[in-house]
């Protein structure tokens, strides 16, 4: 079989995304030719790239069965939102769930005939930044080549070895942004403090974490070896990172956010 038989094979033809909040549209960004046809479905009224289509909500049936099924919903209204989709999908269909917390145990309820998988993307796929843990038992190969290609969009993919392993990515890449946007927050709000104009403040920080964060893309080294190489001894920047490390520091202070992170995902798995 030639190589480009085998890309036409893994091709997705239909692609429905249920769900257009966040991150359902930060992926929507990336996907807008990755199919012949896209289909959001979504109560509200989105603002949907051209050539899109869109429903309030699944129909009774369709033919032809989608070939991925992309679940966005908030897994509080899964239920409701998701009751109609065992009669949209079919065998050949692959279903995709980024619902935080939902196992995929609980996704064959909505799943019908379909293969399931679990992903957890991040909101920098937007911009081709993110980053998307998967994970999926006894998956056809074409299939894992289709998903993996399409979020491949959206930035780097990795596959889980254990579904356990959710609620730990969910806490670091999941809500990873958030804790970033956090600090860009402070660090703003203290070079105010410092004596700087809001506007500069908040520019500057900006400005400081992005930077940082391509320099770290493209530099080999740890994240320890070039935090180092910024760090003279005696230095403005020891003694910052000195104050940073302070009891409780920074180090402690991550480590309980991923933990409450990753214990509400469990909660959420529990139905709680």
């Amino acid at each position: 079989m030639s190589a480009s038989t085998m890309q036409d094979e893994n091709k997705i033809r239909t692609l429905w995304l249920v769900g257009c909040g966040n991150m359902g549209s930060a992926l929507l960004a990336r996907w807008v030719d990755a199919a012949e046809t896209i289909v959001v479905v979504d109560p509200g009224s989105p603002r949907l790239p051209e050539g899109v289509e869109h429903l309030p909500a699944l129909p009774a049936g369709t033919l032809p069965r989608p070939d991925v099924v992309v679940l966005a919903v908030k897994p509080q209204v899964a239920p409701a939102a998701l009751a109609g989709l065992p009669a949209v999908v079919g065998p050949q269909t692959t279903v995709v769930s980024i619902m935080a917390g939902t196992m995929l145990s609980d996704l064959a309820a909505f799943a019908g005939e379909a293969a399931v998988v679990r992903a957890m993307p991040n909101t920098p796929a937007a911009i081709g930044k993110g980053v998307t843990a998967l994970y999926a038992n006894g998956l056809a190969e074409r299939a894992r080549v289709s998903v993996e290609r399409l979020f491949e969009r959206a930035g780097p993919v990795v596959w889980l070895e254990s579904e356990s392993q959710f609620d730990a990515v969910t806490a670091v890449s999941g809500s990873g942004p958030a804790y970033v946007f956090r600090f860009i927050e402070a660090l703003a709000a203290a070079g105010e403090a410092a004596g700087l104009p809001p506007e500069l403040a908040e520019k500057l920080a900006r400005a400081t974490v992005v930077g940082a964060s391509a320099l770290a893309e493209v530099d080999p080294r740890s994240a320890r070896d070039l935090r180092a190489a910024v760090t003279s001894p005696g230095g403005t920047t020891q003694a910052g990172l000195e104050a940073l490390d302070a009891d409780p520091g920074l180090p402690s202070l991550v480590r309980a956010a991923v933990r409450a992170a990753a214990s509400r995902s469990r909660e959420l798995a529990e139905g709680r």
